[in-house]
């Protein structure tokens, strides 16, 4: 689930974007490295996001994709619960991870967009 969201100009920086967010929303916010896509910023270090938290299991992660654009993406903030609700990531997977990652994905996946709408709701009622 992902999606982009177009922001308004006082918002061009992450600081700015947290300080509007843990003012002005319900959800804890806070800034972190992005260790779910690991994607790095010009300078080759791990870039940084915004995560906005519900549960353990529910959360939304922010990113700059250009200076005015937000993408949203749901994530599973709590790294020990990525690691057995998360996606695998393995090249190859065995017939029983392959069922248990759908059985997963369909128990997860309407709590999951549930959260996701409600959470990227509060960020364009917030920063658009």
């Amino acid at each position: 689930m992902e999606n982009l969201i177009t922001i308004k100009n006082q918002y061009h920086s992450l600081d700015e974007l947290q300080n509007a967010l843990k003012n002005n929303s319900n959800y804890n916010c806070t800034k972190e490295y992005d260790i779910w896509e690991q994607r790095v910023d010009n300078n080759g270090n791990l870039a940084q996001c915004l995560v906005l938290k519900k549960s353990n299991m529910h959360a939304v992660k922010l990113f700059f994709i250009n200076e005015n654009t937000l993408k949203a993406n749901h994530i599973i903030p709590n790294k020990i619960m990525q690691a057995y609700f998360g996606k695998s990531q393995k090249a190859h997977q065995n017939v029983l991870e392959i069922i248990t990652g759908k059985i997963k994905a369909a128990v997860l996946e309407p709590a999951q967009n549930k959260v996701f709408n409600e959470i990227e709701a509060e960020v364009i009622k917030v920063v658009s």
